[in-house]
Order: structure tokens, then sequence, then C-alpha cells
């Protein structure tokens, strides 16, 4: 008959101290999980009627872990009087000339704000540096490009060029003070 060998209780004790470090280690471990973007949104158009008041002061974008954002920031005009025209257009065309203005992506998604881009006495309340590259959007996941498309009879157009045609939605925000901001976010994915 063979006799079980023995092992030392030092043996025993540093074997499952190992597997419990590892264990403990293992369970440590951060997670990364995506985001659940629960996104259900669409991609036609979204307009709101809204009377040419107020001026676009700014065009702003941000990046979120589910999509990329767009603002323009208006002077003087509540939010409820915001009127808008966002849509996924064949080319986007400057305000005024109808001159197409070129976009990189896959998609021109054109925003229209009843703002105009200048006060009452004519002054620019809005002029970027360059047209062509109204806003920085190098690293974005969705956005490609963001092109100033001219202010005219109380309108002003933004062009948004974007890696594909992916749902959107339009929000428009109170504040800050006596302003509002009109919101585009555009998803990663569908």
């Amino acid at each position: 008959m063979l006799e079980d060998p023995v092992v030392p209780a030092r043996t025993c004790a540093a074997v499952v101290l190992a597997a419990t470090a590892a264990a403990v280690s293992v369970a440590a471990a951060p997670a990364t999980a995506a985001p659940s973007c629960g996104v259900v949104w669409g991609s036609t158009a979204e307009t709101a009627a809204g009377s040419a008041g107020g001026t676009l002061d700014d065009v702003r974008t941000g990046r979120h872990a589910c999509y990329d954002r767009l603002v323009l920031d208006l002077g003087a005009v509540d939010a409820g009087d915001v009127g808008h025209d966002v849509r996924y257009v064949p080319v986007v065309r400057q305000d005024g000339s109808g001159t197409a203005v070129p976009l990189r992506g896959s998609a021109d998604l054109q925003v229209v704000v009843h703002a105009p881009a200048h006060d009452a006495a004519g002054r620019a309340t809005y002029d970027p540096a360059d047209d062509a590259e109204a806003a920085d959007v190098s690293g974005y996941s969705t956005f490609r490009q963001v092109a100033w498309a001219n202010s005219f009879e109380g309108r002003s157009t933004v062009g948004l060029g974007v890696r594909a045609r992916l749902p959107f939605r339009v929000v428009v925000l109170d504040g800050p003070g006596d302003g509002s901001r009109l919101v585009v976010d555009v998803a990663h994915t569908w």
C-alpha cells in the first residue's frame, strides 16, 4: 500500500497565498467597459420656427463619450425664440451667394440659425479667422470639419463635415446671461 506523501505546511501556505494574490489582482483590474450610449436619435431634418433675433456670437465644439457636439452661442435671445433648421444636405451652400462650401467627411450637415452674425449697427459678432476651419475638430470621432458659411438676411449658416450620415439631435438651451445656445450632437454610431 502506498502512503500519501506528506506536504510540509509551509509549502501549502505558500500555494494558498499565491493563489489568493492572483485572484485579488484579477479582481482589482480596472473595468474598461464601453459607455452605454442608447442613442435613439434619427437623421432627418430638425427645424423650429422662430423669429430672427439675437446675434450669433460664437461657434465651438466638444467631445463626449457617445457623440461630438457643436454649440452656437447666441446673444440677446431667449431659448424659446430661437429658430433653426438642421439637416443633411448634398452640399452646404453659403448664405447670400449660394457658393458650395466644400467639407471633409462623407456627409454634410447644414446648421442654420435664425440670428445674424452682426449687431444692429452692422458690426460683426462672429467672424472666424478662417472660414473653412471655424473650429478645430482634429481628433474627433465623428466631426471632420466645421466651416463658416456666412450670414445673410437674419440667418447664419455653419457647415459640419461628418464622418458618415449618423444620428443627431438638436437642443436649445438658455444662458449664459440673456442669451441661449443651439446645441447639435452627432452620435459616433447608430
